[in-house]
């Protein structure tokens, strides 16, 4: 643990932290959990908590930034923008309000109890009432529930609550530098939620606009199409793609948000009806390629490097985050499908089906530490948090189906 980490070469690590975190994540594919498991284990085994022999230096930390960027832009284009205005109709609400803000209040609580600085109680909470849309979807399809009704309500929820997380996450960045005092973060919060409200309408206007173009047929696809065709360049429609996603990422951060917020909410207007099928799987595939094959797993395995299980004093805090995120989760998915409508079984699935926590919750965790607002402790809880939830859901999952 007291050993100084031995100074390799820059792309000798990256080799080293590559394959290991390929081979622990393909293991634990084989056994049918997510990947993204193994290679934060992978990290942790490479990190100060084991062998402690790679630390994670800059260039590492900017190729992780471009793993976020990616696999935030992955999860943006994999989720249907019309199943969100489902998820919101009637009492279905319920659902993902209530597994959102009943555990956001009792991880605050738990950060209170254990007298933790504002900013930290109020990422604990958002981390707790995170689900992982990708791990939801991946565990879904394993147990042939994908296209169920509760399998849908499921994922329209986890939707919902990862939109809201980003951006309550946008707003609690605007305050990290302010003295915390009542007036000055009411003040700092009117202006980011005034800030937010304008880039949702600048989306929403974005959203309507394309929908209504595409409503009148394939002008947007077939001006794409044109274009690509005019251009002589290489990959012409990738660069046209991500100057679209980094406008919106500029707008983002233009207004004092992390840019991830905007490059999800561009990747969430794009689909096939609007630019097309062929070029929608192209952009896909070729965002998947790259980040699933590379920058994804250097992602995972940067949090395993920056993860410090001799960091973790109190154990009992540890107990308790991963007491209240079972109990808030599950408890909060039962409420909302009994205010929905839903039978006791049916109500009790939706909570666990909404229990993992996986790549969001890793990444806004990442996002806070980097930035000063929680320690290393908390930091290494949460990563165990999003581990332990991960893994055990498709197991009460199963059971219960």
């Amino acid at each position: 643990m007291n050993s100084p980490a031995i100074e390799l070469p820059f792309f000798t690590n990256l080799l080293i932290l590559l394959v290991a975190a390929k081979l622990l994540g393909e293991i634990f594919e084989r056994f049918k959990h997510p990947a993204m498991i193994g290679e934060i284990i992978a990290g942790a085994l490479l990190g100060p908590t084991f062998m402690n022999l790679i630390h994670r230096s800059e260039d590492i930390k900017v190729i992780s930034e471009l793993g976020v960027f990616l696999l935030v832009i992955q999860a943006g284009l994999e989720i249907n923008a019309d199943m969100i205005m489902q998820s919101v109709r009637g009492r279905k609400i319920m659902v993902a309000i209530m597994a959102f803000f009943i555990p956001n209040f009792l991880g605050v609580w738990v950060g209170y109890l254990f007298k933790l600085n504002v900013l930290s109680m109020l990422f604990i909470g958002l981390c707790v009432s995170i689900t992982a849309l990708p791990v939801s979807v991946r565990i879904l399809m394993d147990l042939g529930k994908i296209n169920t009704e509760i399998g849908q309500r499921i994922i329209s929820a986890a939707i919902f609550d990862d939109i809201l997380a980003l951006a309550v996450l946008g707003v609690l960045l605007s305050i990290k530098d302010t003295d915390l005092s009542i007036y000055t973060v009411t003040k700092a919060g009117a202006i980011s939620m005034a800030k937010l409200l304008l880039l949702i309408s600048i989306l929403i206007f974005s959203f309507l606009l394309f929908k209504k173009i595409t409503n009148r047929g394939n002008y947007l696809e077939d001006s794409l199409n044109k274009l690509i065709s005019i251009l002589k360049g290489k990959e012409p429609l990738f660069a046209i793609f991500f100057a679209y996603i980094l406008l919106f990422s500029t707008i983002s951060e233009s207004m004092g948000f992390h840019f991830i917020i905007g490059a999800f909410f561009a990747s969430l207007l794009i689909n096939e009806k609007i630019i097309g099928q062929t070029n929608i799987h192209s952009i896909e595939k070729t965002i998947r390629n790259i980040s699933m094959g590379f920058l994804a797993p250097i992602f995972f395995a940067g949090i395993g490097l920056e993860f410090n299980i001799h960091s973790i004093q109190n154990i009992l805090f540890l107990i308790a985050i991963i007491a209240v995120s079972y109990i808030s989760k599950i408890t909060g998915g039962f409420i909302g499908g009994k205010l929905a409508g839903y039978d006791n079984r049916t109500s009790l699935t939706l909570g666990m089906g909404l229990n993992a926590r996986g790549i969001m919750e890793l990444i806004i965790a990442n996002i806070a530490y980097k930035n000063g607002l929680i320690n290393s402790e908390i930091f290494s809880v949460l990563v165990i948090m999003g581990l332990v939830t991960t893994l055990t859901t498709p197991y009460l999952l199963k059971k219960i189906f």
